[in-house]
């Protein structure tokens, strides 16, 4: 009998994860360890505009380069459950496996986020593979069967999405300002002007290196479409 989708697994009875994007920007992140898997952590949420509190008895040196980066917080000691006060988000990676499931207990019970360097089984979250084109992000997860294999597939990924990816993808942010100035009660028109633009060929321009008439083309859609 064939196993349907039920309760969050597949029909192998993997777990499914929510893929999800969040806005860090100004919110209260903890990482408890400083060696280098830390160093990667602190740096990811930096570039994300997280607010980054380190704590650990000792420190890396690539961790203690960081110091005086702007949001970020390095204390000198070993873990107290006060760290989470005011905490959104945890990343445990010290080299001690029972320190890190024990952070994680305490924050599953105040609701707090937390990854457990590979540990999947303790995180209420992973962190996928990521591959970044401007504003154009591609997360590549595995659900914690395999990390390598997730960054294997990214790699795959880097040859076919290029840079003109996130250059079309930051027109096209730029076209949404303008289409909703200039259509502001009209959402039909709104829709049928964002449809033209990813139809368009103005994708194929840019990668031919046609940009001056890729925005002529943007214009085009935006202003002369028939109604």
């Amino acid at each position: 009998m064939r196993k349907t989708l039920f309760r969050g697994e597949d029909v192998y009875g993997t777990k499914h994860l929510f893929p999800i994007f969040l806005d860090l920007q100004g919110r209260e992140c903890l990482v408890v360890g400083g060696g280098d898997v830390a160093l990667r952590k602190v740096k990811s949420l930096l570039q994300c505009g997280a607010r980054v509190k380190v704590v650990a008895p000792e420190m890396a040196s690539g961790v203690q380069t960081l110091a005086g980066e702007p949001g970020l917080t390095m204390i000198w000691k070993g873990f107290e459950e006060t760290d989470l006060d005011g905490v959104f988000m945890v990343f445990c990676a010290t080299d001690q496996d029972e320190v890190n499931a024990s952070i994680a207990r305490l924050c599953e019970r105040r609701g707090i986020l937390v990854n457990v360097v590979d540990k999947p089984e303790e995180c209420t979250f992973i962190v996928p593979s990521v591959l970044r084109r401007g504003p154009l992000s591609i997360a590549v997860s595995t659900g914690g069967n395999s990390p390598l294999w997730a960054r294997r597939v990214r790699e795959l990924l880097e040859s076919v999405i290029t840079d003109e990816y996130g250059e079309f993808t930051e027109m096209l942010g730029a076209a949404r300002d303008l289409v909703k100035k200039t259509y502001p009660d009209d959402i039909a028109r709104r829709q049928q002007v964002f449809q033209s633009l990813v139809d368009s060929d103005i994708f194929q321009l840019l990668r031919s290196g046609q940009k001056e008439k890729a925005k002529e083309r943007m214009e085009q859609c935006i202003f002369s479409l028939p109604g």
